[in-house]
């Protein structure tokens, strides 16, 4: 097993060090789901559910939460994103949604945790916004997809 970059020699938690790294363009993916009800896709589809615009919500959700990270995880560096885009769709097959992000950075290290994080707080966004109708929503499936950049390279998900 390979020594955690996150923990020193006494075994205390510390940020790792990256101010020798090269920046480099960074992309990461990650995506999840939230099932429900296929009621509650009836009156989101139809734009009657009690809080009003749940999807669009939970994407900006997404955005403003995936900005923060640093201030959410203890040792990830704070990142000057690029861009954070947040997608929900809605999946029949599910039944419930789909959520998908992309963050971008140009820096010293990965944005994996920001589009996570993304991912995350969109669902328990729509959580929110749908609790008084549906007591029975799961999210799950919260993984990074791919990242690109930094010395590791490409990396895709299975």
């Amino acid at each position: 097993m390979s020594k955690l970059s996150h923990l020193d020699e006494s075994g205390r938690a510390r940020m790792v060090d990256v101010s020798e790294k090269e920046p480099t363009a960074r992309i990461a993916t990650a995506a999840g789901t939230l099932t429900c009800k296929a009621e509650t896709l009836d009156q989101v589809r139809s734009g009657t559910a009690p809080k009003g615009s749940v999807v669009g919500t939970a994407e900006l959700a997404g955005v403003m939460a995936a900005k923060r990270t640093a201030e959410l995880i203890p040792l990830c560096h704070p990142l000057p994103l690029t861009r954070v885009d947040v997608r929900i769709a809605i999946d029949e097959s599910l039944p419930g949604f789909r959520v998908e992000a992309e963050a971008r950075s140009t820096g010293p290290t990965g944005v994996e945790m920001e589009a996570l994080i993304a991912v995350s707080v969109a669902c328990l966004t729509l959580f929110d916004m749908l609790k008084a109708i549906d007591r029975t929503m799961v999210i799950g499936g919260i993984e990074v997809l791919t990242k690109t950049g930094g010395k590791s390279g490409c990396w895709q998900q299975g």
